[in-house]
């Protein structure tokens, strides 16, 4: 168990794209009567504003970034407490810490109860974007912020995982059995001691199964809903997580460079 999303540059609803309409645009402002033709196109329907790629932002980004910063203070925490973990090669600690601190965290918004709420966010337009196209560094720049950007659709997708597991109403332990079955993944690529990951994957599975007995006696089907739920985590990227909730406050610094050094720190 463990949990990028790269938007295309064709619109879902029209066919449309943008490389087409970068062509056209340079056809329309090489005209005499660049102005109105430009104006005519601009506003035609072929300037579709698809819903699911509407990019958003926090609604209350101060707010909404601190607390999920102390999520993820407890996330990396949650890991620097497991001795078993500390028992693995550098590289395969490093190697978990980037399959696993994205879906960690979204446990933890879940388990501490976060919600939040987003808004548009202005997307550059189709003119400033070709304007900018001889200009490498910005077109760089650019094209990075469209790719990072978090649409309404990855989010809806991330609140809804953080619902079902509401939904669930997961004790503190069986959150943290649920945390360690999934840090411990054997199936992260280039793991040196994946037999060992494997083994405590599934000791955690099995402490999962225990302690539902006594807190669910009557509901047979638990923990399999669980792993049903977590599974959910695969689908949501981790630069939407950093995008969403941690680039207003690190800049362009790299976030996993960042939670490698709260994790070594001693």
């Amino acid at each position: 168990m463990s949990c990028l999303e790269e938007p295309s540059d064709r619109c879902q609803c029209s066919g449309f794209s943008v490389r087409q309409s970068n062509a056209i645009l340079y056809n329309i402002l090489s005209r005499k009567d660049s102005d109105h033709l430009a104006h005519s196109y601009i506003t035609s329907p072929h300037s579709c504003h698809c819903e699911m790629r509407r990019t958003v932002g926090l609604k209350n980004p101060d707010e909404t970034c601190q607390v999920a910063s102390g999520v993820l203070v407890k996330t990396i925490h949650f890991m620097k407490n497991l001795p078993s973990f500390y028992q693995l090669p550098l590289k395969d600690q490093l190697a978990l810490l980037q399959s696993g601190w994205a879906p960690l965290f979204i446990l933890g918004l879940a388990q501490e109860g976060v919600a939040f709420d987003v808004t548009d966010t202005p997307a550059a337009s189709l003119l400033k974007r070709i304007l900018l196209k001889d200009q490498d560094q910005d077109q760089t720049r650019l094209e990075h912020s469209d790719r990072a950007q978090p649409t309404l659709d990855a989010v809806q997708k991330l609140k809804s995982c953080v619902n079902k597991f509401w939904s669930l109403d997961m004790s503190p332990k069986e959150y943290a059995y649920l945390k360690g079955a999934i840090l411990f993944n054997p199936d992260v690529p280039g793991l040196k001691a994946s037999l060992f990951i494997e083994s405590m994957q599934q000791e955690a599975q099995r402490a999962l199964r225990e302690v539902l007995l006594p807190l669910h006696p009557g509901d047979r089907g638990r923990f399999a809903r669980i792993l049903l739920t977590a599974s959910a985590l695969k689908t949501i990227t981790p630069s939407l997580i950093t995008e969403l909730f941690f680039r207003p406050v690190i800049g362009q610094a790299d976030l996993l460079e960042l939670l490698a050094e709260m994790l070594f720190a001693r």
